[in-house]
């Protein structure tokens, strides 16, 4: 049961982390628009490269945590969620204090969660 649950928020986490990647790397100047309303409409175009490279950065958790669902060993599947888990939970924080509290609530949050399964599932 605890196995089953970890997996679901991991996949849960790197899921929403491929939709952070897509909305900053190609779809920033649409959907980015309704999703980030706080920032003036005129900034979009002139930051398309940053969100994009966010966005990158965004892959990378994603993938990482996509990666630990084809190890085989447990304890190394564990790490690797740790790990990525680890950065997301940071990632929020950090965003939740510099950028808008909703980071930490959408992005922390359900990291931290998954991050406590791991933990119990050891």
């Amino acid at each position: 049961m605890i196995a089953t649950l970890t997996s679901v928020l991991t996949a849960l986490v790197a899921l929403e982390h491929l939709y952070i990647l897509w909305l900053e790397m190609f779809a920033w100047e649409t959907a980015g628009k309704k999703t980030f309303r706080s920032l003036p409409e005129h900034l979009f175009t002139p930051t398309k490269g940053l969100a994009a490279n966010q966005g990158l950065y965004n892959g990378f958790l994603s993938a990482g945590l996509i990666w630990s669902f084809f190890i085989t060993d447990p304890q190394w599947m564990a790490n690797i969620r740790l790990f990525f888990l680890g950065c997301v939970v940071v990632a929020g924080i950090f965003g939740g204090i510099t950028a808008a509290r909703k980071i930490f609530f959408v992005q922390a949050v359900p990291a931290l969660l998954a991050l406590i399964f791991v933990i119990c599932s050891l």
